[in-house]
């Protein structure tokens, strides 16, 4: 039998008491072996408490407290944490089930490898499925003058990698996750495998829609640190060449066109009918 990693989950949370139970299931029921999770919430006065109180069992710490945002949580959680592969998951998506298990596996097969990332499935606030988010290899072109490609939730990589970075930077609101993963693909490169790991919730509300403005400009912020010379370029050409790239690359690997999986659309579909989703 071959051994799997310890897996640390880290889940921040703040006044998501309608999500937070089907993404603390989603986790839970995972019922990996060797799981470590932890959640973070920023002292919700919903019902947030009293949902994470359900499951706090399966837990291996838990708070709710005042902190200074979302990353300010997900290093707090981190700290708590002991496993030798990381990951988070924010407390409107979703794991998928058997991601932990396919992670698990394959960084036990792969003791070189030091960081990863699947694909996901885009969903609405009512757990309904929306697309797929098949992804392309790592490209830091496309990632720098495209988009953040990576899609969060399918993301892990072993502590070791996170320790030796830093960490993440409490100074970034928005951009924490692509900031990490640049410093990441200093030290190697990212393997993709082709699994969907997560589900990713698209609503109006969400950070990332309601301050994009703020988000554009830590964007700007990183494409000058890490392509000095290339960000000095005209913006236009550079992000079309870039687009011309992902599209590229993402047909090749099948990201078009692709269709969500018939046990994953039933899966949802239980979970919104428990009342959970």
């Amino acid at each position: 039998m071959m051994q799997l990693p310890t897996l640390s989950i880290v889940t921040c949370s703040y006044r998501q008491g309608r999500f937070l139970g089907s993404t603390l299931r989603s986790v839970i029921e995972q019922n990996y072996p060797a799981l470590e999770y932890v959640v973070v919430d920023g002292g919700s006065d919903d019902n947030s408490v009293s949902v994470i109180r359900q499951y706090e069992s399966a837990l291996a710490y838990w708070v709710s407290e005042p902190d200074r945002g979302q990353t300010d949580a997900l290093v707090k959680g981190f700290k708590r944490t002991t496993g030798e592969i990381q990951g988070w998951l924010c407390s409107d998506d979703l794991l998928l089930p058997g991601a932990l298990e396919n992670v698990g596996r394959f960084f036990a097969a792969h003791p070189k490898v030091e960081w990863l990332y699947g694909d996901a499935l885009w969903i609405d606030a009512a757990g309904n499925p929306l697309r797929c988010k098949k992804e392309m290899p790592w490209s830091k072109t496309a990632f720098l003058f495209d988009h953040n490609y990576l899609a969060q939730p399918s993301v892990f990589w072993r502590r070791s990698l996170y320790e030796r970075v830093g960490g993440l930077d409490i100074g970034l609101n928005l951009t924490m996750d692509a900031d990490l993963w640049l410093r990441f693909a200093r030290h190697s490169p990212p393997r993709h495998i082709p699994a969907y790991l997560s589900c990713m919730r698209y609503y109006p509300e969400q950070k990332t829609r309601s301050l994009k403005a703020e988000g554009r400009k830590e964007d700007e912020a990183l494409r000058h640190r890490e392509a000095p010379r290339l960000s000095r370029l005209p913006r236009p050409p550079m992000r079309a060449l870039a687009k011309a790239l992902r599209a590229g690359s993402k047909w090749v690997h099948g990201g078009y066109g692709a269709k969500v999986p018939a046990e994953f659309s039933a899966w949802l579909d239980a979970l919104a009918i428990s009342g959970q989703g």
